[in-house]
Order: C-alpha cells, then sequence, then structure tokens
C-alpha cells in the first residue's frame, strides 16, 4: 500500500505567510492554498470555454487573457507547496514553458503561419495538465472515488485519466483542423 501524497505548504512560503498575518483556512486549505485552488478553477473553466472557441473558430480575445494569466499564476502558485523539486515540479515546469509557447504563438507571432496550430495545441495541452491535476484531486478528495483508487495507480483512475486523454486528443485533432481566426 501507497500512501497517496500529501501536498502540504513550502515551510518558507508559510513562514512568510505566518510573518503578513496570512495564516487563515479557507474551506480547509491555507489562504495560499485557497487563493492556488480559486487560480487553478478559473484558468480551468476559461481554459474549457476558450478550447470549445478553438474547435468553433472564434478567437475569445478577452477569455484567452483570462485563461492564459490564470494558468500561468496557478502554475507558479504551485511551486509554493514544496520544497522538493519532483516530478510535478518538472510538470509544473513544462506546464509554463507551453503556456509561454502559446502566449509566444498568440501575440507575439499572431498566429500566423505554423503559429496558429502552435497556439491551437499549446492552448489545449494547457487545459488538458489542469484536467488531469482535477482528476487526480478528484480521486483524492470523493469518499466513493479514493476508495476505488486509493493510490492513483488502480484501474478507476487511470481509464478516468486515459479517458480526458483521448478527449483532448480528438479536440485537438478538431482545434488544429478548424482553426482559423479572421
Amino acid at each position: 500500500h501507497v500512501d497517496t501524497p500529501r501536498f502540504e505548504l513550502n515551510p518558507a512560503v508559510a513562514a512568510a505567510a505566518s510573518r503578513q498575518g496570512c495564516t487563515s483556512m479557507i474551506l480547509g486549505l491555507s489562504s495560499f492554498g485557497f487563493i492556488h485552488t480559486v487560480l487553478s478553477l478559473v484558468a480551468l473553466v476559461s481554459g474549457l470555454i476558450v478550447v470549445m472557441g478553438l474547435v468553433a473558430s472564434k478567437r475569445l480575445d478577452a477569455l484567452t487573457i483570462l485563461f492564459l494569466a490564470s494558468a500561468a499564476a496557478t502554475n507558479a502558485t504551485g511551486f509554493g507547496f514544496s520544497t522538493d523539486f519532483g516530478i510535478l515540479q518538472y510538470v509544473g515546469t513544462v506546464a509554463l514553458l507551453v503556456i509561454l509557447a502559446a502566449i509566444l504563438a498568440r501575440y507575439a507571432f499572431h498566429l500566423a503561419g505554423p503559429w496558429r496550430w502552435v497556439y491551437a495545441i499549446s492552448a489545449i495541452v494547457v487545459v488538458y495538465s489542469l484536467v488531469f491535476f482535477t482528476v487526480g484531486e478528484i480521486f483524492r478528495r470523493v469518499p466513493v472515488l479514493q476508495a476505488m483508487a486509493p493510490t492513483l495507480t488502480e484501474l478507476p483512475f487511470v481509464l478516468a485519466e486515459l479517458a480526458a486523454l483521448a478527449l483532448f486528443v480528438a479536440l485537438a485533432i478538431a482545434a488544429v483542423k478548424r482553426f482559423r481566426p479572421g
């Protein structure tokens, strides 16, 4: 039996928050954890709408800014939960690079030529990464799902993640084919 990972606030971040008087709990989360969670939800919801816009060949400029900014902030704040640099930090680093690719494709290269599909794929990969972690959190926090996959290596968890992956691969293919900004 393997224990599921516990995410605790980086001691340096916790000490700084304590010095600033920011030690309150909101819905069982530290203030920092709550802010990270809100940013994650904003990035996830706005990102899902942006992905639907890509498939429908709509730019959704304001939502795209919200999505990319909140996704970058979510990934950046994720580094505040551990002092060790492990797999989650590597994934976070890659996610930040993918966000950077999306930002450059959209705003520096204006979706010209191959930058259109670079943007579409990057945006979808960012949303998929948010979904990937959300599925994990749901399996960790919903008692019936936690009982089905206590170590996040069991078949129900793997099937849920594979279903999400299949959906996002299909969305990426559709977005690359259909997204033609005007």
